[in-house]
């Protein structure tokens, strides 16, 4: 793959294993631009098929290709926050990746703005509420340029307002042409983010649907149960 038009390609052709929890026969591929969800019940491989995407797990068998040129970035259910300054938190990534530090302030400032979170820069990050560190933890990755933008849970245990914010830079990410893919039990909020969907059970991937067609036309059994909260 030489440019953005396919971001991403992966194929997890037979298991990856983390933490107990495996991926097995799982095969899928992202184009550039889609915003895909992830959902199923827990343990069903959502965070592990994320880790795997980001390179953090390796796949003990089978294949996994990405586009070497295209940047990253993930975020996790409960966000680190060092103990330092907000703009420092957002700004020590820019630092590690080659910027001198004046000017990893300085673009960690836009960052911080562009969440709305500017004038909290100088908070220590560890006193902020979980909805703002998890809007730093957005301009953290937002400020190094990600073309692809991993999340796991982004609105876990937030409050309703905090979560109608991170959805909505989600969606300005994505309207600016960032590649989303997010694991989620919200179903509101994939009706309300994703061009498509996933469905994971027992670390099978069980369907791959637009979202109009996973939520309102036929589904495998598992899918369509999960759908009805009639599977845990």
């Amino acid at each position: 793959m030489r440019s953005h038009d396919a971001t991403l390609q992966f194929a997890v052709g037979h298991r990856a294993v983390w933490a107990g929890q495996a991926l097995t026969a799982c095969t899928l591929r992202v184009k550039a631009g889609e915003r895909l969800a992830l959902v199923g019940s827990n343990g069903s491989g959502k965070s592990t098929l994320l880790r795997t995407l980001h390179g953090l797990i390796r796949p003990v068998s089978g294949s996994f290709q990405q586009d070497a040129l295209a940047r990253q970035a993930m975020l996790f259910q409960r966000p680190y926050m060092l103990r330092a300054s907000v703009l420092n938190n957002v700004a020590l990534g820019l630092w590690l990746g080659g910027l001198p530090w004046k000017q990893a302030r300085e673009q960690a400032l836009q960052a911080l703005e562009r969440v709305g979170l500017a004038d909290l820069a100088g908070r220590n990050a560890k006193t902020l509420s979980g909805g703002q560190q998890q809007r730093v933890a957005l301009a953290r990755a937002w400020a190094c340029k990600p073309q692809v933008l991993l999340l796991d849970e982004p609105t876990a245990s937030l409050d309703p307002t905090a979560k109608r914010e991170v959805e909505r830079l989600m969606a300005e990410f994505s309207d600016a042409g960032m590649t989303l893919i997010f694991s989620s039990h919200n179903l509101g909020q994939v009706k309300r983010l994703a061009s498509r969907v996933i469905y994971l059970e027992q670390g099978q991937l069980v369907a791959d649907l637009p979202t109009d067609a996973f939520f309102n036309g036929p589904l495998p059994a598992a899918a369509a149960l999960f759908l009805r909260g009639e599977l845990a």
